[in-house]
């Protein structure tokens, strides 16, 4: 990956991340990496009473233009992998046993000027 797309993906995550903790979520984990199987981007956790929910997000930043909608580029290749990752990372933290978990998609869009301000979020819910 060149590095203007790992610098893209830096600042989608980071404004998929605010989006998430101005929606009173907390971040538990970014990027976290799980061995040779792959990372996951963002991993979330809400409490709401007695329930506690942990979501999965794949974040996804284009800018305007082709290559259609970013959760176009969450297939079921890629579902699979992250439901995967997600089981090893509920394994190795017994503190969320019992949580709901659910997958969501972040797609961020930028602007050209690809600066901070020009950051739209759109956080698909349930996504698979």
């Amino acid at each position: 990956m060149n590095v203007n797309r790992r610098a893209e993906g830096s600042l989608g995550e980071r404004a998929a991340a605010e989006e998430y903790v101005r929606r009173g979520w907390r971040v538990l984990d970014r990027n976290r990496h799980l061995g040779r199987y792959g990372e996951l981007d963002l991993v979330l956790v809400k409490r709401d009473g007695d329930v506690k929910t942990v979501c999965f997000c794949e974040v996804k930043t284009r800018s305007r233009g082709g290559y259609g909608r970013p959760c176009e580029a969450v297939g079921p290749k890629k579902q699979i992998r992250i439901r995967f990752l997600a089981e090893c990372y509920l394994q190795e933290h017994s503190e969320l046993k019992g949580a709901d978990v659910r997958f969501d998609v972040a797609e961020v869009y930028r602007d050209t000027a690809g600066t901070p301000e020009t950051l739209r979020v759109e956080i698909l819910e349930n996504a698979f």
